[in-house]
Parts: structure tokens; C-alpha cells; sequence
């Protein structure tokens, strides 16, 4: 019960994000940035602590060469949402997305 509420949380979240995204990404094409980047956290093992907050996702990323691609300074410990919402307003950002 508790996995079926956190996908619809991150459901809810990627719709939100994509009503309010400042930049317009195609609904379809943001939804499959957001589920390739949920594949790649639950693939990395990486979900639960996603979801606590618990990534420092400085440790993933690198301007050149991704898989995140930007410079993050350390202590870049982003909630899930925070994360949904760059996937769904820059997903050039994310190796996945590409």
C-alpha cells in the first residue's frame, strides 16, 4: 500500500510540474523524462533514499559528463518533487533524458 502511494504521489507531482514548468515541455515527452529518471533511481537502488531526501546528488553530476549534467554543489540534497520538477523544466539536464 505504502509503494502505491508514493507512485501516485510522484504521479501527481510530475503533473504538477508540468502545468507550472516555466519552460513548455511536451506532456508526453516530460512524463517519459520523469518515469526514465524513476527507472534510474529504483535501477541505482537508489529510490527510498530519493524519497527521504537522502542523495546528494553533487555525487552524480558533472557538467561534461552527466549523468547529471550540471555543477551541484556538495550537500545537494534535493526532494523528490524538486527533482520531478527539473526533470519535467530541463531535461536536457539529466543523461536519461537526452
Amino acid at each position: 500500500m505504502k509503494k502505491l502511494w508514493i507512485v501516485a504521489l510522484i504521479a501527481a507531482l510530475s503533473l504538477g510540474a508540468l502545468a507550472f514548468a516555466r519552460k513548455p515541455v511536451d506532456a508526453g515527452q516530460g512524463g517519459q523524462c520523469v518515469q526514465a529518471g524513476i527507472a534510474t533511481l529504483n535501477t541505482l537502488g537508489l529510490f527510498d533514499a530519493a524519497t527521504k531526501k537522502q542523495i546528494d546528488y553533487s555525487t552524480l553530476a558533472d557538467q561534461d559528463t552527466g549523468p547529471i549534467f550540471a555543477d551541484l554543489p556538495e550537500g545537494s540534497n534535493l526532494s523528490l518533487g524538486q527533482v520531478v520538477s527539473l526533470h519535467a523544466t530541463n531535461p536536457s539536464l539529466f543523461a536519461w533524458c537526452r
